[in-house]
């Protein structure tokens, strides 16, 4: 299995790379964000614009790297469950529903990282964060 250790770098990449790119997308049509949270009836537009971006663009950045990447996961699948349930749940429309279950399927991908961490290329595996977790193998 030593010739497969680049896989969680991998996968961190292709689910941390979207965040990011979402994040700067968001950056870049603030009123346009900040309007479409407040049509959802969101407290607090604003704030909730600072809070995706944070998420979205500074947690992929943090997956990207491998830092904190358990801790940093876990926030980033709840806030994927989260959006799912505020922003995707008019399962009327299938785009609605392709969207929430997206959602719902970024949110296992990085509960995996949760578990797992950030792999062997990381900079939890640098400072010595990591630690891979087996199940122990049944002895019957």
């Amino acid at each position: 299995m030593e010739r497969f250790k680049f896989l969680p770098l991998l996968g961190r990449i292709l689910i941390g790379a979207p965040f990011v790119m979402s994040g700067l997308g968001k950056l870049a049509a603030y009123s346009a964000t900040v309007g479409y949270i407040a049509a959802m009836g969101l407290p607090v537009p604003p704030l909730a614009f600072i809070l995706a971006v944070l998420t979205e663009l500074g947690g992929g950045l943090l997956l990207l790297s491998g830092y904190r990447a358990r801790t940093v996961s876990l926030g980033m699948a709840v806030f994927c469950v989260v959006t799912a349930l505020f922003f995707h749940h008019n399962f009327a429309d299938q785009n609605q529903m392709i969207h929430f279950l997206k959602n719902v399927m970024m949110a296992g991908g990085l509960l995996q990282i949760t578990w797992f961490g950030a792999g062997a290329f990381s900079l939890d595996a640098l400072t010595g964060r990591t630690a891979l977790r087996v199940a122990p193998a049944n002895a019957s």
